[in-house]
């Protein structure tokens, strides 16, 4: 005897033709055969801090460095890309075009302490990295002994 669960337990007592297309249709349409965010275009970012700067690493596979723009505004940085591709095959019977459109914004508050004239970038193996400087103020001085009188 095998169990199986419903996802809708009432749907036992009620008519079983509407509950079996419908559970059909939710259960094909699911996640595991298509995921929500699979037409999301929103790269995955890693921030991390050091005693001299926050680094911003930010995926974006498939991408040239002439795609991005990042700017800072009002202590405001955002990065941006905009990539556009279009195929054309022809043949004597046939005539294909694809297009292929691919664009984010993601925009972070800086902290106050970050020196926003000196924000360096570089794209290298599909990841832009950005590198956000400390003001000199800023950073972590070390522990230093008071004498007492």
């Amino acid at each position: 005897m095998t169990l199986v669960k419903f996802k809708n337990p009432g749907a036992m007592t009620r008519f079983v033709g509407p509950s079996m297309f419908s559970d059909f249709f939710s259960d094909f349409f699911n996640d595991e055969v298509m995921p929500r965010d699979a037409f999301k275009s929103m790269p995955a970012v890693n921030i991390s801090e050091t005693p001299d700067q926050y680094k911003v690493e930010l995926a974006a596979p498939g991408m040239e460095k002439s795609d991005f723009h990042v700017e800072v505004e009002n202590g405001v940085l955002t990065i941006s890309a905009e990539k556009k591709n279009e195929k054309k095959d022809s043949n004597d019977r046939f005539t294909r075009k694809e297009f292929s459109y691919t664009s984010f914004t993601r925009s972070f508050t800086m902290p106050d302490h970050v020196a926003a004239d000196n924000i360096s970038a570089g794209y290298n193996n599909g990841v832009l990295s950005l590198s956000l400087p400390k003001k000199e103020d800023a950073k972590k001085k070390p522990t230093r002994q008071i004498a007492i009188s």
